[in-house]
């Protein structure tokens, strides 16, 4: 492991997120923690993720895609970030690309994006080495 990357797992370790294994096409909620003047609330963002960039790293987002009010929205978040409260994934996606930027384009059924059914969650990494 050449030191970048062994710095950039120190300070991911140190962080201590849990961040599910998620990828373009999966419906997830994310809990945001919104301050409005001295009371902080967690507010949930659910939609599609489209993209995910800079992988794993502590550099790594990823962009959410919501319908709100007719109106398409979409929301880039830090994978690290400390506003973040939690992901979960809602749904699991079937898609074939990795970016899901035709979806801006689209309205109703073709829009829609088929549900995995045999998911399979990746093997942990610190198990795989061991």
């Amino acid at each position: 492991m050449d030191l970048i990357a062994q710095l950039e797992a120190e300070q991911i370790a140190s962080l201590g997120k849990d961040i599910p294994d998620f990828k373009a096409g999966d419906t997830i909620r994310v809990g945001y923690k919104v301050t409005e003047g001295t009371r902080t609330r967690v507010q949930n963002y659910e939609g599609v993720c489209i993209s995910r960039k800079n992988g794993e790293g502590i550099a790594g987002s990823f962009t959410v895609r919501k319908i709100s009010f007719g109106e398409g929205v979409e929301r880039v978040f830090p994978l690290y970030a400390t506003n973040i409260d939690s992901i979960t994934v809602v749904r699991r996606g079937k898609v074939r690309r990795a970016k899901l930027y035709y979806l801006r384009s689209r309205r109703g059924k073709s829009a829609r994006i088929a549900e995995v059914s045999n998911y399979k969650p990746k093997a942990d990494k610190a198990a795989a080495q061991a």
